[in-house]
């Protein structure tokens, strides 16, 4: 069972780095590795195991973050607030296709592997299209929007060495741009 002691922090060079993709059939320790990072998502939301082993509660998660550098993500979140759930493991995830129109996060946004609160908005593709494979190599393509769009693309960011702050801006990091939507 992966537990916070397991995700690397904000400053570990894995974090920088461009995750390698991965070809299948995938190996046991690579499957066991993405089951346990959904299971992470899983306990965490769970308040009793979160408060019994100390689980920051999240949505996502990217191997990168556990100090595996590659191409897979889970995501966790069996609500989106409009009665849809995501309960994903991908492999080789890549927007394929964008909206122009923006979207954030009016509390902004926050990291598993980032200890501190962060203030500042992140705008990232309201609209999204994503491809990957699924644990067994499966062709998976997700249209997504509003808050899901956000997290897939936090995951996917984590997998090219980008961290959400990195898309806040240091000279107005709480005014959102024209026609963004808050989420």
């Amino acid at each position: 069972m992966l537990t916070m002691k397991d995700i690397i922090r904000d400053g570990h060079p894995t974090l920088r780095e461009k995750a390698q993709e991965l070809s299948f059939p995938l190996s046991n320790e690579d499957k066991e590795t993405l089951k346990a990072m959904r299971e992470f998502l899983i306990n965490s939301q769970d308040d009793d195991i979160a408060n019994k082993y100390g689980l920051r509660s999240g949505v996502g998660l990217a191997a990168p973050q556990i100090n595996v550098s590659k191409r897979m993500i889970a995501v966790y979140l069996p609500d989106d607030g409009n009665g849809k759930s995501y309960d994903y493991m991908l492999v080789n995830p890549k927007v394929m296709s964008y909206s122009v129109q923006e979207a954030y996060l009016p509390t902004g946004e926050g990291c598993l592997s980032v200890d501190e609160s962060i203030p500042g908005l992140v705008h990232r593709h309201n609209r999204v299209t994503i491809k990957a494979q699924d644990i067994e190599g499966n062709d998976i393509k997700l249209r997504l929007k509003g808050y899901p769009a956000i997290v897939f693309q936090h995951e996917i960011d984590h997998l090219n060495g980008v961290m959400f702050y990195d898309h806040i801006d240091e000279a107005n990091p709480l005014t959102p741009h024209n026609d963004a939507v808050e989420v």
